[in-house]
């Protein structure tokens, strides 16, 4: 059973996430923290898998949180939350060696998918004791597919990371499917099967405008 700790300033964020984990029988939140000081004391007294780490907290932020968890050899893990979705706050999350980065708000179903994530990366370094370069090879590739295998066939993280991004940048704004494959460059079916499962997933928001003047069409954003 891989250990849990939440760093969260926010009781009822802290809430939700406790029962995320809890629906996952392979995950125990053995901790709560409300700012990176406290987190830190409890990672040096505790045995700790898997941190769920706020970025905006008081004393001690997130960044700071995870860059005194490297400094100290900490052997844990990290999945970010954040408000924060600019380019600067992912590149650095990225560097400190994250499992995922989270925007609030998240459903159930994303949060379920970094939890698979830290699973398949966690599970691909179990079978090896000695490293090669053949079986480091091995370990990224099984563990990139095992975490594909996380969606249905024929849906890819890649292709779901760049229209979800395009959506994120759209907001509140209703689009249609041939929108969002002219500006990223996919077909207008493939961009329609993706909707469908974003949409199944809860990720996306979607509803039929019959005010087209034709034929009618789907319109997609993003789920508040």
């Amino acid at each position: 059973m891989y250990r849990v700790l939440i760093v969260e300033d926010d009781p009822m964020v802290a809430m939700i996430n406790e029962q995320y984990i809890n629906r996952n029988k392979q995950f125990l939140v053995v901790g709560k923290c409300t700012d990176g000081n406290s987190a830190l004391d409890f990672l040096k007294h505790n045995e700790v898998d898997l941190i769920i780490l706020d970025v905006y907290m008081p004393y001690t932020d997130g960044f700071e949180t995870l860059r005194q968890i490297r400094q100290q050899q900490l052997s844990v893990d990290a999945i970010m939350v954040t408000a924060a979705n600019d380019r600067e706050a992912l590149e650095e999350a990225l560097h400190l060696g994250i499992v995922d980065y989270l925007v609030k708000p998240f459903t159930f179903d994303r949060f379920r998918m970094a939890l698979d994530k830290f699973i398949a990366q966690t599970d691909a370094l179990k079978d090896f004791g000695t490293l090669n370069q053949k079986n480091i090879d091995y370990i990224i590739d099984n563990s990139r597919k095992k975490y594909d295998e996380v969606h249905p066939k024929g849906i890819q993280q890649k292709t779901l990371d760049l229209i979800m991004e395009h959506l994120k940048e759209h907001n509140n704004t209703w689009l249609t499917g041939d929108d969002v494959a002219e500006k990223i460059g996919l077909t207008s079916v493939t961009v329609r099967r993706y909707m469908n499962y974003l949409s199944e997933t809860g990720l996306v928001q979607s509803e039929m405008n019959y005010e087209t003047g034709g034929r009618p069409c789907m319109l997609y954003k993003i789920a508040q």
